[in-house]
C-alpha cells in the first residue's frame, strides 16, 4: 500500500505565532514610553533592544514561515546538474 506524501499543514502553529506576534507589537506600541525609558538606562540594559529584536524576529519569522506553508508556497528544490 502506498503511503500518502501529503503533510499536515501547520495551521495551529501559524495562528499561535500570529497571535504572539500581534501581542508583541501591540505591547511595544502601547508601552513605548516605558520601553524607551528602560532601554535608555545604559549598562546591561543596552542588551535589551538586541534581545527584543531577536524575540520579535523569531516569532514573526515563524509566523511568516508557517503562513507560506499553509498557503502552499514552498521553496524550489535545486536540480542536480548532470555532466
Amino acid at each position: 500500500m502506498a503511503q500518502s506524501t501529503t503533510r499536515k499543514k501547520p495551521v495551529a502553529a501559524m495562528i499561535f505565532m500570529g497571535i504572539v506576534s500581534v501581542a508583541l507589537y501591540t505591547t511595544l506600541l502601547l508601552k513605548q514610553d516605558e520601553v524607551n525609558s528602560v532601554f535608555g538606562k545604559g549598562g546591561l540594559y543596552a542588551f535589551l533592544p538586541i534581545v527584543t529584536a531577536f524575540v520579535f524576529s523569531y516569532f514573526h519569522g515563524a509566523f511568516t514561515g508557517h503562513f507560506w506553508t499553509v498557503v502552499g508556497v514552498e521553496a524550489a528544490k535545486q536540480k542536480k546538474e548532470v555532466k
